[in-house]
């Protein structure tokens, strides 16, 4: 989809995407041909996902900052929005009987103490965004970095490859035997020591191979079909250690 065509049909202006590319927040892939931007259905997802976060008034940089998240998971964020928004309506529900009763104070048909001015209502910050960063935000991804800075980027990118290497060479078993599930154990235990993945993550992430194209292009760059078979290896090991 071209950028105009997206513009459109997501109610926002072409300067707006534009502005998503430059910060990096939204960053189609390049026509080589004619130099156009192509939105792809993945990052169409993404935008959909950054205009409900906008919705629910985050900053660009914290909503970049979630879905660059290794800990983040749309059905998962998808849910957490919704709850977001079910308490914030609550929320404004309480502010509404509050105004309520200081119309009825103001006209003389009953007394507020001041007290009775702020109850019911916390003015002081948004639990909402808080919930939202313990979920996906500085401190999960600063853990992620300092335990990657222990590791050593050379010596952790040696030992991703590696990995990668072993599973595209035991693509073609079947992803439930036992030697397609000890690499992908190896895989597990990496992911484990830059961050900390549950079993549920860990499933949600191969899931993201296949759904997210740019996953799967660089996947398959290891061998052809990997992606796909890492996603079902994945999907078998939560199965098997699932709580």
């Amino acid at each position: 989809m071209k950028i105009k065509e997206l513009a459109d049909i997501a109610g926002v202006s072409v300067r707006t995407l534009h502005h998503y590319d430059k910060i990096g927040l939204l960053t189609p892939d390049t026509n080589k041909v004619n130099g156009y931007r192509d939105y792809a259905d993945t990052d169409i997802s993404r935008l959909q996902q950054i205009l409900f976060f906008r919705q629910l008034n985050f900053k660009l940089t914290q909503i970049k900052e979630i879905l660059d998240s290794p800990y983040y998971d749309k059905t998962e964020a998808l849910q957490i929005q919704k709850s977001i928004i079910l308490k914030e309506q609550s929320r404004l529900n309480s502010i509404l009987k509050l105004i309520d009763k200081t119309i009825s104070s103001e006209k003389g048909e009953m007394m507020m103490t001041n007290k009775e001015k702020f109850e019911g209502v916390d003015f002081s910050h948004n639990p909402y965004e808080e919930e939202a960063k313990e979920k996906w935000g500085s401190d999960a991804v600063d853990k992620s970095k300092r335990n990657l800075k222990k590791t050593g980027t050379k010596e952790a990118e040696r030992r991703f490859n590696g990995i990668y290497t072993e599973l595209a060479n035991v693509r073609h078993l079947e992803p439930e035997s036992e030697d397609a599930q000890q690499q992908i154990h190896e895989w597990y235990e990496f992911l484990n020591e830059i961050g900390d993945y549950s079993p549920e993550m860990f499933k949600s992430l191969g899931d993201m191979y296949v759904e997210d194209e740019r996953f799967t292009r660089n996947i398959n760059k290891f061998g052809d079909g990997l992606a796909q078979f890492m996603q079902q290896a994945m999907s078998i090991y939560y199965e098997n250690h699932k709580k």
